[in-house]
């Protein structure tokens, strides 16, 4: 069955890396639909966190395969457990002064924040998971989504596991 997956996979902070990684996935036939890459808590180590869709069967293979690239030290199957994901998007949208009071409560609405306002425009900042991030962007678009940028999926499992 095809599920979401989000793995975090740490790596050394090499050039190359994430090429060598994003090709595995390809290779083996899974779409990434966002990856992010950031230090870690360890000098020297990136955290990679890679949202893709699968059944488990292929997710246990290319685990098994990210694990035989040199510069991979550890991969764990975040959605295997409790987690939590977030993304940032930052949305531009039109914004005649006439409109504004509407695209403001949504921006509230959201716990979102307004970082730039132009003579026909504002810049919206919200945080959120996935759906949530979706759901404002649709809640935009009547008004006129003149660009958007996301950072893709940063996550963790819950509590004291590591």
């Amino acid at each position: 069955m095809m599920k979401r997956h989000t793995v975090a996979v740490l790596v050394n902070d090499q050039p190359g890396v994430l090429q060598r990684v994003s090709g595995l996935f390809g290779r083996r036939g899974f779409n990434i639909e966002s990856i992010t890459v950031g230090t870690s808590e360890e000098t020297g180590l990136s955290r990679m966190v890679i949202v893709t869709t699968g059944d488990d069967k292929m997710l246990e293979q290319v685990i098994k395969q990210l694990y035989k690239l040199i510069d991979v030290i550890k991969v764990v199957d975040l959605s295997a457990n409790p987690m939590v994901g977030r993304e940032l998007a930052l949305i531009k949208v039109s914004a005649e002064p006439t409109s504004r009071p509407e695209i403001l409560g949504v921006v509230e609405t959201f716990r979102a924040a307004v970082v730039d306002i132009g003579t026909t425009s504002l810049m919206v900042q919200v945080v959120g998971d996935t759906e949530k991030i979706d759901a404002m962007i649709e809640l935009l678009k009547p008004y006129g989504i003149r660009e958007l940028s996301r950072t893709g999926v940063t996550a963790m499992v819950r509590g004291n596991a590591r």
